[in-house]
């Protein structure tokens, strides 16, 4: 039905000149503003806190409520699209999500809070793959590569300037501002889309509501992130609630994919997972994501925690892995079409790898430069993954299925740094109190190195008590830098296995319109 579809009504001309660079402005700024708003709160969690009178974990549900509601409505961007057009879906999301980021910073209160973040990542959900599509289906062919790598590098630099963006907000002015922000980008983004954009509307079908896989999808994926956001601080499956939680998730997820492949109107369209190139593609942005979010997560976690730096310096220390993305994925980007993918997302994997394995070797004693340096390399893996696999995950689609793919793809993108979160913060949890335990057992009294820096710490004249406290710190920090360099070994390996799946997609890899050929 879509190719008779496209034949009997054409898509819309490309757009040229002003009101293509006007088009991507808007769109670009719009993504920008939503990714930023997933990172940004997170520093700003203890004057929330402070300020609303809870403790400090109760406003990590300031995060929670925002990340539940995103990965419940992203999925759904195919559908919504079809039902009410791609260009209104837009729009609205991004005037509804400007509107909820106002209540957000007037709220007085967690719970007021709360609800308005999970309504703000509610309405959120069509944002970011929507501008993916709008940016394809309205490029000029020549030129969808350029536009792959322009979404790519706002996907990519938010998330890193969240941190520091919030932080210094917070610091200068108020935690409110963090979301005020969003409200000058927000109206300026949306309108100009309308206007823009507008007379391209794309054809909408009265499809009936898929009530059950609605219910099963917001049971499923709503359990499956509640657990992944609070499993750290519960002690996960040693909790009843978060067993209660993971029950649910899997038998509400696995009724939800028997239900969407046999149901005539999914809400959901999972048939893309057996194109090959889309599979293979979704796999590999799903690991990727997984080792390439988690380390982002550790990284800055280990600074503050290990190395004594504050949230600010840690946000600089990790920033120059964005400058190098942004100066290469452009050039990526408009050389898409004469490059083999396979190729680029294998050197990507190799100079990840690499750079994993650069910072499990860093030490207690690492400076500033070094780390930055290492941070700086990261950016030539970040440029060639993140356009590539997009371009293979979006080969071989039409138009008609481009706004489901990328909903479906960038719904397995944020649920992977959903588990990259929980997995490496338990991992870099648990390997500490594993090493600090092995470290604890050579510090005894028959033990001379043991003995004599205790001697040596009351010389200086420390109390016993706090010598121990002293020797206490100084294995603390060790067994923390071991638990990092075994994480940061893991992503590393984790990587380089990418390099021989990513192998399995099968070119060409083109996203114009029909079945086109390596899709299957």
């Amino acid at each position: 039905m879509a190719s008779s579809d496209q034949a009997v009504a054409p898509s819309p001309a490309p757009l040229h000149g002003a009101k293509l660079g006007l088009m991507t402005v808007a769109l670009s700024f719009a993504t920008f503003m939503e990714i930023l708003d997933t990172t940004i709160v997170n520093v700003s969690v203890p004057h929330i806190a402070g300020d609303l009178a809870v403790a400090a974990n109760q406003g990590t549900w300031a995060i929670s409520s925002y990340g539940l509601a995103a990965a419940i409505a992203v999925p759904l961007t195919g559908w919504l699209a079809g039902r009410f057009g791609q260009v209104r879906c837009f729009s609205l999301s991004v005037l509804l999500f400007t509107v909820m980021s106002i209540m957000c910073g007037l709220a007085n209160s967690l719970p007021m809070l709360v609800a308005f973040r999970f309504l703000q990542g509610l309405v959120s959900g069509p944002m970011v793959p929507l501008s993916q599509t709008l940016l394809l289906n309205n490029y000029p062919p020549e030129k969808k590569g350029v536009a792959l790598a322009l979404w790519s590098m706002t996907v990519i630099v938010a998330p890193i300037f969240g941190p520091l963006l919030g932080g210094y907000i917070t610091d200068q002015f108020s935690w409110p501002w963090i979301f005020y922000i969003n409200v000058p980008i927000g109206l300026a983004a949306g309108i100009m889309s309308w206007q823009l954009l507008k007379h391209r509307e794309t054809k909408t079908v009265k499809l009936p509501i898929d009530v059950v896989g609605l219910i099963l999808l917001v049971a499923g994926v709503g359990s499956l992130q509640v657990m992944l956001d609070n499993g750290n601080d519960l002690d996960w499956f040693n909790s009843t609630f978060i067993v209660t939680l993971a029950v649910i998730a899997v038998t509400a997820l696995t009724y939800f994919v028997a239900w969407e492949l046999t149901d005539k109107h999914p809400i959901v369209d999972l048939t893309l997972l057996k194109r090959r190139n889309f599979r293979i593609g979704v796999i590999v942005l799903s690991l990727g994501m997984f080792c390439f979010f988690g380390s982002t997560v550790l990284f800055p976690l280990w600074l503050q925690t290990v190395m004594g730096y504050n949230a600010t310096w840690a946000g600089i220390a990790t920033a120059p892995g964005g400058v190098l993305a942004l100066l290469l994925s452009p050039i990526i980007g408009k050389n898409i079409n004469r490059l083999e993918l396979r190729v680029v997302s294998s050197v990507a994997f190799t100079v990840f790898a690499g750079t994993m394995f650069w910072y499990a070797s860093f030490t207690l004693d690492t400076n500033f430069g070094y780390i930055a340096l290492a941070r700086f390399s990261q950016g030539i893996a970040i440029a060639c993954f993140f356009i590539p696999i997009n371009q293979i995950i979006l080969s071989g689609l039409g138009a008609q299925q481009m706004a489901s793919a990328s909903g479906l793809s960038n719904f397995f993108r944020t649920i992977s740094g959903s588990f990259a979160t929980a997995i490496a913060v338990f991992l870099w949890d648990r390997r500490e109190t594993f090493s600090h335990a092995r470290l604890t057992e050579n510090i005894t009294n028959a033990s001379p190195a043991t003995t004599d820096y205790l001697a040596k710490l009351q010389d200086l004249g420390l109390s016993a008590q706090a010598a121990y406290a002293q020797v206490d710190q100084v294995i603390n920090q060790q067994a923390y830098m071991i638990a990092t360099k075994e994480v940061f070994w893991l992503l590393g390996v984790i990587f380089l296995s990418l390099v021989a799946i990513v192998w399995l997609a099968k070119p060409p890899f083109t996203n114009n319109a029909g079945s086109g050929g390596g899709g299957h």
